[in-house]
């Protein structure tokens, strides 16, 4: 297994999928290979766990 260059679907930047991640997720059962760069993976993560975690304020008591 050789390093893979991708291109992400977010942000158009290269990168690598590495021996290791490609082992990883092969042991995880993955089979497509990853289409966002790190970067973009991390921000579409942390877009949709704020999506789940409306906060109204603070409690009045009411």
């Amino acid at each position: 297994m050789a390093d893979i260059k991708l291109k992400c679907k977010d942000c158009g930047a290269e990168f690598v999928f590495t021996e290791g991640e490609q082992a990883f997720y092969k042991e995880k059962g993955f089979e497509n290979q990853p289409t966002r760069c790190a970067d973009c993976r991390r921000a579409n993560k942390a877009a949709k766990n704020n999506r789940g975690n409306r906060s109204f304020g603070p409690r009045t008591g009411r």
